[in-house]
């Protein structure tokens, strides 16, 4: 019998939140610190293939809609990180600089690539000559750096993993066009794989990228009330074309500046999984993102014959396969009990246990990792009802964050009454503003809440800003946010 590890608490959700989200990550086996370098993390193997489904899942999406996959540089020339003034100024205490290589100083450092928009913007220079080049639709898997004081896993670490969309178009209506199609990818995506309900929005100018003229958003609400940043879809205008000297040819025969988009999600999206949906026994996965969806564990006596259940379970796996449902037929050489646990702790949506007695009656147990009872299910056509109810499971995770959202949601039209809905609880707040920068200021010093975003597609709702008193065009969401 192979060694067993002791099983390790998992810490309430009420007790510490925030060591009850470090602890299902361990227990998931998702990630771990990289001690040795400071503010970056290992992800784990269990880890990684949630975020290989999360990449097949955007890259279907992405190539969908017309974008290429490309690769650029991972160090950029410091002087091209220079070129564009406010992205310089937003990015600067978070740049790591190379200064020295092959054993000698370089005549220029290079930037570790936080974010590629100023080195493709150069390569974008050379590639595009008149407007038979647009629109250019460019994607990129990669990794960045961005030296944070403050890390924790898979939500803000110094090196995290990363797709980052970049495009250049004819018209500013053409890159608007672009860059709300790509917050609609990541809505649609965040909604139908994660079951994670979002809130499109824009960015206050406060908020937004640096470098861009406007930023859109979407918003979801963890457990705890607060508000994470799940992705981001820019409008670059000529910024970065100016910057760079991205110009076409026109039809009329004239030279313009290109206009721009960035968008790009992260790893932060495991974490957004983790908050939005696990409990206090660990892991929970919706099965569209899980890498394992069913487990199917044997359960052996010892002196009877273990050949008819191992391949009834080999024969099982092979029908969840080709049902397209991932299956894992966990053989090793450890008690049932660990086996439970360990598959428990990584989110398996489903867990299959068969032994002699389930093959005389030709069903098998079965138990949903978030149900609390094993039923017995017939063997026959096993595979269609699993697929089945792996569906429900996906929407019924959708729809329990949907109410959570909506429980957790209020709208507030005096200061005071904002104040105090913040003092015991973390809720998404729709409430006016002035649309003052030194009003938005003022909110987030005194209750560390702040503009999550200007909701899109609102209906009209005038009112008077709940601080100044000053006319307001529409609501906008506040809550304290990851």
């Amino acid at each position: 019998m192979a060694e067993q590890a002791s099983p390790e608490r998992i810490t309430p959700r009420s007790e510490d939140y925030s060591r009850w989200y470090h602890d299902v990550i361990r227990q998931g086996k998702l990630a771990e610190p990289a001690e040795v370098v400071k503010g970056c993390m290992v992800i784990r193997p269990h880890g990684y293939a949630i975020w290989e489904k999360i990449q097949r899942a955007l890259d279907d999406m992405f190539k969908a809609t017309g974008h290429q996959n490309a690769y650029f540089p991972l160090l950029i020339p410091e002087s091209f990180i220079k070129k564009e003034a406010e992205h310089v100024e937003g990015f600067s205490p978070e740049l790591a600089v190379v200064t020295h290589a092959g054993g000698k100083k370089l005549e220029e450092p290079y930037v570790v690539r936080p974010t590629s928009e100023t080195i493709i913007g150069h390569f974008f220079s050379r590639w595009i000559e008149s407007w038979r080049d647009l629109p250019m639709l460019i994607n990129q898997w990669a990794n960045v750096i961005r030296w944070e004081l403050r890390t924790r896993m898979f939500l803000r670490t110094s090196e995290f993993l990363w797709q980052e969309g970049h495009t250049a178009h004819a018209t500013h209506e053409e890159s608007m066009e672009e860059a709300r199609r790509m917050l609609d990818v990541y809505a649609i995506f965040a909604e139908e794989w994660m079951a994670m309900p979002v809130i499109r929005g824009v960015k206050t100018q406060s908020e937004k990228f640096a470098g861009a003229l406007q930023s859109f958003c979407i918003e979801a609400m963890m457990q705890d009330g607060k508000a994470l940043q799940a992705g981001t879809s820019h409008d670059l205008g000529q910024n970065f074309g100016r910057a760079f000297d991205v110009t076409f040819q026109n039809k009329a025969g004239e030279t313009e500046y290109v206009w721009q988009t960035s968008w790009g999600v992260s790893t932060r999206l495991i974490g957004a999984l983790i908050m939005t949906h696990s409990d206090d026994s660990g892991l929970v996965l919706p099965p569209r993102l899980a890498p394992v969806q069913v487990v199917i564990i044997p359960i052996l006596r010892k002196g009877i014959d273990e050949t008819p259940v191992k391949d009834a379970g080999e024969a099982l796996r092979k029908s969840l396969e080709a049902e397209g449902i991932s299956t894992v037929f966990d053989q090793r050489d450890y008690k049932p009990g660990y086996k439970y646990f360990e598959w428990e702790q990584k989110g398996v949506p489903i867990r299959i246990e068969i032994g002699p007695r389930d093959l005389e009656a030709q069903q098998v147990m079965i138990k949903e990792r978030t149900g609390s009872d094993k039923v017995a299910w017939s063997l026959e056509d096993l595979a269609v009802r699993l697929k089945q109810r792996l569906g429900e499971m996906q929407d019924a995770m959708l729809e329990a964050a949907r109410k959570r959202m909506a429980e957790n949601t209020l709208y507030v039209d005096s200061y005071d009454a904002f104040k105090e809905a913040m003092t015991d609880k973390n809720p998404f707040i729709y409430a006016h503003w002035d649309g003052s920068a030194e009003t938005e200021a003022k909110v987030k010093e005194e209750t560390q809440a702040t503009i999550r975003c200007i909701p899109l597609n609102a209906a009209d709702d005038p009112g008077m800003c709940m601080v100044t008193g000053r006319p307001s065009a529409q609501r906008v969401l506040f809550a304290r946010n990851y």
